[in-house]
C-alpha cells in the first residue's frame, strides 16, 4: 500500500504524458496510464489521492439492457470502477477475478453493499449480453456497462485514465488501447479516493476492501 498521496490533477497530467498499451500486446501490455513518474514508491499496489476524482458522470446500458445511470446507482456505496474489455487476455479478467475473490472474504452483508462496475472500452464488440455473459462467470454481482464510446471515453478521461478506440494491432487482431487502474470511490462522499495498479493481489484487495467498504483509507 502506498502511504504517499497525490493529487487527481497530477495523476491526470502525467497521464497526458504517457503512452497507452493495449492488454496483451507485448512486454508493456496493459501498463498503467494515470501514474506519477519519478516517485520513490513505484511498481506499489495502491496510491491514495489527497484530492479526490469525482465519479464519472455516465449513463450507459447495463448487462439487461437497462439503462445504468452510474452516479445515481452507485451513490452512497462503496464502488470500484475499472475499464477494460471482455476479449483481453490477460489483465482484465485477472484484475477482475481478483477483485472477486477478495470480495468473497466480506461478511455478506457488504458483498451485497458492494458496487463493481466494468466499463467496456471495445463497446463494438462489448454487446450487453456479451458483457452479461463474460462477468457470470467472474462474480454475477459484477456490473457491466457498455454504449457510446465518445461518452465512456470521456468519462474514463475524468478519472485519469486515457483510452482509445479499438483497432488492429500489426497481426490484424482487434485490441483495446486503455490505462489499466481500478478507482475505489468512498460510500461518504462518492468520490474516487484510492487508485489500485494492475499490480494489485488478491492479497491487496482482500487487506484493504473491509475498510474501503465503510469509506476509510486503507
Amino acid at each position: 500500500m502506498r502511504k504517499k498521496t497525490f493529487t487527481a490533477a497530477v495523476l491526470l497530467a502525467a497521464a497526458t504524458t504517457l503512452t497507452l498499451s493495449a492488454c496483451g500486446s507485448g512486454d508493456d501490455a496493459g501498463s498503467p496510464v494515470a501514474v506519477v513518474e519519478g516517485g520513490s514508491d513505484a511498481g506499489k499496489a495502491a496510491t491514495v489521492l489527497d484530492q479526490p476524482f469525482d465519479k464519472p458522470e455516465l449513463v450507459l446500458t447495463d448487462t439487461h439492457g437497462r439503462k445504468y445511470d452510474l452516479r445515481k446507482e452507485t451513490k452512497g456505496h462503496p464502488t470500484l470502477v475499472y475499464f477494460g474489455y471482455t476479449h483481453c487476455p490477460d489483465v482484465c479478467p485477472t484484475t477482475m477475478s481478483n477483485i472477486a475473490v477478495a470480495k468473497k472474504a466480506l461478511p455478506k452483508a457488504e458483498q451485497d453493499d458492494l458496487r463493481v462496475v466494468f466499463v467496456t472500452t471495445d463497446p463494438g464488440r462489448d454487446t450487453p449480453a456479451e458483457m452479461g455473459r463474460w462477468l457470470k462467470g467472474i462474480d454475477p454481482q459484477f456490473i457491466g456497462l457498455t454504449g457510446d464510446f465518445a461518452k465512456i471515453q470521456a468519462g474514463a478521461k475524468s478519472v485519469g485514465i486515457a483510452v482509445e478506440p479499438t483497432s488492429k494491432d500489426k497481426n490484424g487482431k482487434l485490441v483495446s488501447m486503455h490505462g489499466t487502474q481500478v478507482i475505489a470511490f468512498s460510500p461518504k462522499t462518492d468520490a474516487g479516493y484510492v487508485l489500485y495498479g494492475e499490480s494489485a493481489t488478491v492479497d491487496n484487495y482482500a487487506k484493504d476492501l473491509p475498510k474501503l467498504v465503510k469509506g476509510a483509507t486503507p
